[in-house]
């Protein structure tokens, strides 16, 4: 009897990033399905939430604890100039324990968020090469990349998608940013994000008017190449959506705060205390099955994080993106809403007060184009993980599991 695959799913899992959570449960949703017998676990940055949660031995992906906090004192720029040294050999023994190594989906490639060189960019690297140099298979699944300004940064993401055993991707922008960088992408193929493999919740009941609105905020701050008026940046999205939210509230809609990240709290407390309404409340959603639940039973729903779109998108839900990034653009388009994105960074309340009361406008149509485009996305995405299948796993190993599924 062949011995168990061994796989290993790698990244910012457990963290606190709902989107990434979401993408790490699809994945292992496939696994379970068409890889029982492979035995699972994970270097990621909450190991102890992701073996709560799911169920997998978990090890922490950084040896410095203190990665992703600014250092200042000298024995914090110390230890985490260690901790690279450390991981480097941490993060090979790791890799070369395993068969295959999956990343399964996240903007692992792109910049579209403030990002350090030798903070994940770095980390990855230091993933796609231990793959390469012990044989074990890397696998970005679903990923999303973009342009990357910073020249240490972009040859760190171009290093690393060339070292990959199989590339896929979430959107076709993120295949051209890496053609664009030199990275051959010939045989990479585009598929949806990972989170429309998640179960879809039941829909909701037709609410009387007016309906409630799902509200979805983030701390945003623009972009890595923003850093210089970050400040400036998170103001104007900061007033504009609240100006958005006071606009609904005298117009007696219920408003439901989503998050997608712990660090987007702080904008749902300063939301609630400028509009002080009992019609606005926050929800306490803790993974993606949360906020697909939340957003299956609005009317409406306006969003700014990735995957607060997603889910909403999934749930049927007629939805307008603030959009920070192109990647939140190309999902609009593929899911049949391109005319309603308002930009994140200039959040203008009237404008974007015009642009939902025209979407509501055209909501029983636009349910009926989502069930359609999700439909699609679910066919799509099946062939994504029979894809999969065929470029990591041994040929014995898929005629079992297709042996399983034929007996009756």
């Amino acid at each position: 009897m062949r011995p168990p695959v061994r796989v290993g799913v790698f990244g910012l899992l457990g963290s606190g990033n709902l989107g990434n959570d979401g993408s790490l449960e699809a994945v292992l949703g496939y696994l379970r399905a068409e890889h029982p017998e492979a035995s699972v676990d994970a270097l990621c940055g909450g190991p102890e939430v992701v073996t709560a949660r799911y169920g997998i031995p978990a090890t922490r992906l950084h040896w410095f604890r203190g990665e992703y906090r600014t250092a200042s004192r000298a024995g914090a720029i110390a230890g985490k100039g260690l901790g690279k040294l450390v991981d480097v050999v941490r993060t090979a023994a790791w890799v070369r324990r395993h068969d295959v190594v999956i990343v399964p989906g996240m903007g692992v490639l792109e910049a579209t968020l403030p990002l350090r060189p030798w903070g994940f960019p770095y980390s990855l690297f230091l993933l796609c090469a231990s793959g390469r140099l012990f044989g074990t298979k890397v696998a970005l699944v679903g990923v999303g990349a973009g342009p990357v300004g910073n020249r240490l940064t972009r040859g760190l993401v171009r290093r690393s998608a060339r070292l990959a055993a199989y590339r896929s991707y979430r959107d076709a922008q993120s295949r051209d940013a890496l053609r664009e960088m030199g990275v051959d992408t010939a045989r990479d193929e585009v598929y949806p994000d990972l989170a429309f493999a998640l179960p879809t919740p039941p829909a909701g009941e037709p609410s009387r008017p007016p309906g409630p609105v799902c509200v979805g905020v983030m701390d945003f701050h623009g972009g890595d190449d923003d850093r210089a008026r970050a400040e400036e940046i998170h103001r104007r999205y900061l007033d504009g959506t609240t100006r958005f939210v006071r606009a609904l509230v005298e117009d007696g809609r219920p408003v439901r705060l989503l998050t997608g990240d712990e660090c987007d709290r702080s904008v749902v407390a300063a939301i609630l205390e400028a509009v002080d309404s009992p019609l606005v409340t926050a929800a306490e959603a803790t993974s993606l099955a949360d906020l697909m639940k939340e957003t299956a039973a609005a009317d409406t729903v306006v969003a700014t994080r990735y995957h607060n779109l997603v889910c909403a998108l999934k749930a049927g839900t007629p939805t307008l993106a603030l959009s920070y990034a192109a990647k939140s653009d190309a999902l609009m388009d593929r899911m049949g809403l391109a005319a309603y994105c308002h930009p994140a960074r200039e959040v203008d309340a009237d404008r974007l007060l015009e642009q939902f009361r025209a979407l509501e406008k055209r909501s029983a149509e636009l349910r009926r184009t989502l069930a359609e485009r999700n439909l699609v996305a679910a066919r799509q995405l099946q062939d994504q993980f029979t894809a999969l299948t065929a470029a990591l796993f041994p040929t014995t190993d898929h005629a079992q599991a297709r042996t399983r599924q034929e007996t009756p």
